[in-house]
């Protein structure tokens, strides 16, 4: 039988549920998840492999009118998943009021065959589903409309195997061992600033940064195994978010130091030495310079 291989793009507005889904059809947790719109900032690709096939989903950005660098930045890296898919699919929350024009005006024109994933429908009425289906059945005529939630696994089972009649035959893209194109370090980036975003409310989340400034593992002294010393740097835009962050006599930098060390240890099943600073870096976020060494550069 020929090996199948591609790129399948999961779309959508903020907070519908992409990363989650990802995660579910990875099998692995690569995405960062919390409550809060624009948590991903990155595309990132979870590689399922299998003998005749390899599928590379992209976790990517919901899609906004940017604002300012960071968010063009992170339409750019939506803009980069569409020109290479093979599949896209384009996921939506069952409570969006039909106002997506912003994703529609990305995917309209563009011929990759489209799936659509009527998310979050554990708590919907079946009227409301079959409302939505008519909807996106004669907005996109897409080929093939699916209610699931991806929170509980829920109709997910499916999606796997129209995605591989959709994909074309190539040989794969990336090496059958690899389950992701990101390091080590990204993904504890991440671990650090998923926990920020559940830490802390309003701006605080959306204007830091975290930048793991090194990585080297050690042998422990007692000899059982190995242990990683990490030393993390979070970014801030002013010197009132940086005393938020920090909390008083660093408590809250406690609790979320406390918090990422137990999950990266899960990750990467080792133990950890995880040591983290705060650093103000007035407006970085509409600064490309910054930007770029970020790792915002498309």
């Amino acid at each position: 039988m020929a090996h199948k291989a591609g790129f399948v793009s999961i779309i959508g507005k903020p907070n519908v549920g992409k990363s989650t889904l990802m995660n579910v059809l990875v099998g692995e947790r690569l995405s960062i998840i919390t409550p809060k719109a624009q948590t991903t900032r990155h595309r990132i690709l979870g590689i399922v492999n299998e003998e005749d096939y390899q599928i590379v989903f992209s976790d990517t950005p919901g899609i906004i009118k940017p604002k300012y660098s960071l968010q063009e930045s992170m339409m750019s890296f939506v803009n980069g998943s569409l020109t290479d898919a093979d599949v896209l699919l384009f996921v939506t929350d069952i409570n969006e009021e039909h106002d997506e024009d912003d994703v529609l005006e990305k995917i309209l024109n563009r011929d990759i065959p489209t799936i659509v994933l009527i998310n979050k429908i554990d708590k919907a009425l079946q009227g409301q589903v079959d409302e939505k289906i008519a909807y996106w059945q004669e907005k996109l005529n897409p080929v093939s409309i699916h209610a699931i939630s991806a929170l509980h696994n829920h109709n997910v089972d499916g999606i796997m195997d129209l995605v591989l009649d959709l994909l074309p035959e190539h040989p794969a893209y990336y090496d059958k061992e690899e389950y992701t194109d990101r390091s080590e370090r990204f993904f504890v980036s991440e671990i650090i600033r998923e926990k920020i975003f559940l830490n802390y409310q309003k701006e605080i989340p959306y204007s830091t940064e975290v930048i793991v400034k090194s990585f080297k593992e050690e042998q422990l002294k007692n000899g059982k195994g190995d242990m990683i010393r990490i030393s993390a740097e979070i970014v801030v835009e002013r010197d009132s978010q940086k005393n938020i962050l920090i909390g008083t006599g660093g408590n809250m930098l406690k609790k979320v130091g406390t918090e990422a060390r137990t999950e990266i240890e899960k990750f990467l099943d080792k133990k950890v030495f995880l040591e983290m600073f705060v650093k103000v870096i007035p407006d970085w976020r509409s600064k490309k310079n910054y930007l770029k060494s970020f790792g915002y550069d498309n």
